[in-house]
């Protein structure tokens, strides 16, 4: 009789967190899901009062990423990691110890990792997951996000964040603006500027744009520019003020 594991999904993204659920549950007969978690801190309580056997653990998340987690627990459950990144030493989690899901997390991936937790052997976890994230560590490429996940309706969808042109405040959520569509996220401006990549920038207290689509730059009153995108729209962004320098350091 195969082993039942139980799990835990943390990841600060909602839509995530429900995908990863719905997934899983193909594979009751192998992973019993004990809950979920949106941050570090919440994660930790739900380990030592859960113990799950397995965490599904998301890499980059405000406040206490994935490995500063693992960091502060004094008994490290298997760990799967789950991230939009795809820029870590994958090599180092070619082991039986562990796994990496790369987001959007499909099917016939996670059948692979059960695959791999039916010949996993406990021996020694805690020391040899220590000394992947040390390797990890020492990596001195950062690591890059490449899509984000929003729900519709029903749906998940990933966003590629190739496509996106900006991300504007909407009420209490986001708007992702792309060439084909706008999707609402739970995200929040503050959140997305400390995991975007290098090529968007945040020119106002609720607008980051992506630096590929901007068509031009125009000097606006009170220390303000006026960014027009290169999207089907010729979209016109006002900066804020405060964002003065930013955009000046930018575009010198």
């Amino acid at each position: 009789m195969n082993k039942l594991y139980t799990a835990l999904i943390i990841d600060d993204e909602a839509p995530a967190r429900e995908g990863l659920q719905n997934l899983l549950k193909e594979f009751s007969d192998a992973i019993q899901i004990l809950g979920t978690a949106k941050n570090g801190i919440e994660a930790q309580e739900k380990i030592i009062n859960l113990q799950p056997d397995i965490i599904f653990l998301d890499i980059e998340m405000p406040g206490c990423t994935g490995f500063e987690l693992l960091a502060k627990l004094k008994v490290i459950p298997i760990v799967v990691f789950c991230t939009a990144y795809d820029e870590y030493a994958l090599e180092a989690f070619e082991t039986n110890s562990i796994d990496y899901l790369v987001k959007p997390i499909r099917l016939e991936r996670i059948e692979k990792t059960i695959q791999k937790l039916k010949s996993f052997e406990n021996n020694n976890y805690s020391d040899e997951i220590l000394k992947v994230l040390k390797k990890i560590a020492s990596k001195k490429e950062a690591p890059k996000m490449t899509s984000i996940t929003v729900k519709k309706d029903s749906k998940l969808f990933f966003i590629k964040l190739d496509d996106v042109t900006f991300f504007e405040s909407d009420s209490n959520y986001v708007r992702i603006n792309s060439n084909l569509e706008s999707y609402l996220s739970d995200e929040t401006i503050s959140n997305l500027t400390e995991k975007l990549p290098d090529n968007f920038l945040r020119i106002h207290r609720g607008i980051i744009i992506n630096k590929n689509y901007v068509n031009d730059i125009q000097k606006y009153f009170n220390s303000r520019f006026i960014i027009t995108l290169n999207d089907k729209m010729k979209t016109n962004l006002t900066s804020g003020r405060s964002y003065n320098d930013v955009i000046k350091n930018w575009i010198s």
